[in-house]
């Protein structure tokens, strides 16, 4: 341990003395340049050079015009995602890039991670749009000026960047929509004397009885979803002035987990399962620059999470009832160091750390706790259009627990990254490779009956070649972006059942190679008080097993959930303060089960409609989802709703300024 810290302390020595012993007169050099999108308040500016990595972002009026309730809705439109949602408003929401896993994806608010050291995941389903000025999607490292080590340490990367007040006002919005859903809103907002802030509190029910058709080779059903309701509060707020930014959160909900769409003994489609959930996270950041060459940033958060799971099967006496408490909280700090010795060199060093504790109520199960720190030295350099960035990235995973069996061994390695680009009259070329690895989660570890101490990592090594057109006129605006890109993963970790045992336990099988193409275009059209904007977006993936070349059944099959070829189409039509969205999304046919290759989840289209208007104080919005009532499932036996609608009203008390 001591040999390989003071290893990583050596490399960053001697890149801060290679940075250091450059002739300080080139520091009167024209500014570095830094990787990243901007986002204005009021309108979408880029930067004059283009990101090395792969980026995909919706912000302002095109990000509040489509027709959706979660963030989950916008990424599902950006190449290279899938969504796996359980159906309706209380279902889980979870994102997939690439095919890496829902778990080589990290979710940041404001640039701080949302954390879940239990399953890894984050249920997108909890966070709202409302408060939201763009979300983004990074493949690679975004490579900011001031970034801390957790950026680095994830396969693809979403960024919610929290809007900022430039007024003041209140706003009330009210709202109803199909299968008795009400939803209520409040949000009030100022900005007086370099302070800016909101406070947002929202309220949503739904009965969640959509109808539905699932039809097999061996049925045909036609019924109504049941115990699938949802009861929701979430209050937020955020402060911010000049170099700080803060941001609190808490969400109480209770819902209704229905379960798939399988025959009880009682020869009903019911489930009585109940979740009971209380997040809440308060955090800040502050960072400050020191003449042109020096920049800090700190940050700090605290979250905790209680979860409750019941449920009974009252017409079979043989299973057991349960009802499980989940307890788990978080105690996160970063600082990070930038330096900018020359126009041309940008070194950026940082370290995180972060306190993990899970307790449940669970029969054998011993509280558990984890000691997770992560620190990063990188480089960035840019010479007449040519840019080169590397990073080392070390990762030290320590837990301590009083089971039996102890604690699993601690785990650090060193990982890295290495981005080349090119730009050239609106031309930007790229191309990156990363390598990076998912530590077991605290449930792969130590789940009762299920963990397994003994897991290894799970590693991937991501290729990726890319091209980018950016065309700015007097009216029009138009950008084009390709990518190819190859994914190994290594030592998955998965749940497999032992050999001659009804016992089910988390296992490292499997190795998966995926090869793939994303490509959007992107263009609006100005004239007048006109507005027309085309958002596109499109996957080519083949990604298939590379397990065991001996099991014709599986290798070389294609990864299940998976599909081959997805496509999303976004037209807005905007006059003054009036527009039209149209969303389609297409989604090919998936594997799901190796037992049955035959049996796959069909193709789907899903095509939402929202119309927006605003008068005076007033603005109201129309949205129609599922347009062509199209049956559908992201997972088997879990049908999507229908076709629905959802009517709001919203009334605003202030200034008001119309975003472009």
């Amino acid at each position: 341990m001591r040999k390989v810290t003071g290893l990583f302390w050596r490399i960053l020595l001697i890149l801060f003395v290679i940075a250091s012993g450059e002739d300080a007169l080139y520091a009167s050099r024209s500014p570095a340049v830094i990787d990243t999108v901007l986002q204005l308040k009021t309108v979408e500016v880029t930067a004059v050079r283009k990101p090395l990595a792969t980026v995909q972002t919706l912000s302002g009026v095109k990000l509040q015009a489509l027709s959706s309730t979660s963030i989950a809705d916008a990424l599902k439109y950006f190449a290279g995602v899938q969504i796996k949602d359980y159906g309706g408003l209380g279902g889980l929401k979870t994102i997939n890039v690439r095919s890496l896993g829902s778990q080589h994806v990290g979710v940041y608010i404001d640039g701080i991670r949302i954390t879940n050291a239990q399953n890894g995941t984050v249920d997108l389903g909890k966070f709202s749009l409302s408060t939201l000025e763009s979300v983004s999607l990074y493949n690679a490292n975004r490579l900011d000026a001031c970034q801390s080590a957790s950026e680095y340490a994830s396969g693809a990367t979403v960024y919610l960047q929290t809007r900022c007040p430039q007024t003041d006002s209140l706003t009330v919005l009210g709202g109803v929509g199909s299968f008795h859903s009400y939803r209520g809103r409040v949000n009030a907002q100022f900005n007086r004397k370099g302070w800016s802030g909101f406070i947002d509190g929202e309220y949503l029910y739904s009965k969640g009885d959509y109808p539905f058709r699932y039809k097999s080779e061996y049925e045909d059903t036609v019924g109504r979803r049941k115990n699938s309701d949802i009861r929701y509060y979430r209050i937020e707020g955020a402060l911010f002035k000049g170099g700080f930014a803060s941001h609190i959160y808490y969400y109480q909900s209770e819902r209704g987990c229905p379960g798939g769409i399988v025959r009880r003994l009682s020869d009903k489609y019911t489930n009585v399962g109940r979740e009971w959930d209380r997040d809440f996270f308060v955090q800040a950041s502050w960072q400050h620059g020191f003449g042109r060459m020096h920049r800090i940033k700190v940050n700090a958060k605290y979250a905790h999470e209680y979860l409750r799971y019941n449920t009974d099967y009252p017409e079979n006496q043989n299973t057991a009832k349960v009802d499980n408490h989940y307890y788990q909280d978080d105690a996160y700090a970063a600082a990070a160091y930038a330096l900018r010795p020359v126009g041309w060199m940008n070194l950026n060093f940082s370290y995180d750390a972060r306190m993990s504790w899970l307790d449940a109520d669970l029969k054998k199960f011993s509280p558990v706790r984890r000691f997770d720190q992560k620190a990063v030295g990188a480089l960035q350099m840019e010479w007449r259009g040519a840019r080169v960035a590397a990073s080392i990235l070390y990762q030290h995973y320590k837990d301590y627990t009083r089971l039996n069996t102890g604690a699993a061994e601690p785990l650090e390695k060193f990982t890295p990254s290495v981005s080349l680009g090119y730009e050239w009259r609106g031309l930007s070329l790229r191309g990156w490779y990363k390598c990076i690895f998912r530590a077991p989660t605290l449930n792969d570890l130590y789940y009762t009956q299920v963990g397994n101490r003994n897991l290894k990592p799970e590693y991937t090594r991501q290729w990726n070649l890319g091209a980018e057109y950016n065309y700015n006129g007097t009216d029009w605006i138009a950008s084009a972006q390709t990518d190819a890109y190859i994914n190994h993963i290594d030592d998955r970790i998965v749940c497999l059942p032992l050999k001659g045992t009804y016992t089910w336990s988390m296992m490292n099988y499997g190795k998966t190679y995926c090869r793939g193409l994303n490509a959007t275009l992107r263009g609006q059209y100005m004239p007048g008080d006109w507005t027309f904007s085309l958002l596109t977006s499109f996957t080519l993936q083949h990604d298939v097993n590379r397990t065991d070349p001996a099991d014709e059944d599986t290798y070389d099959m294609p990864i299940c959930y998976s599909p081959k070829f997805s496509c999303g189409v976004t037209a807005i039509v905007a006059w003054k303060d009036y527009s039209l969205t149209v969303s389609d999304l297409h989604v090919s046919r998936r594997m799901w089960s190796y037992a049955d290759p035959d049996d796959i989840l069909k193709p789907y289209d899903n095509v939402d409609l929202k119309l927006t208007g605003s008068w005076r104080a007033l603005t109201a919005s129309l949205e129609v989802n599922d347009l062509f009532d199209v049956q559908y499932e992201h997972i088997p036996r879990y049908p999507m709703p229908g076709r629905s609608f959802r009517f709001t009203l919203s009334c605003s008390i202030g200034s008001r300024t119309r975003d472009k």
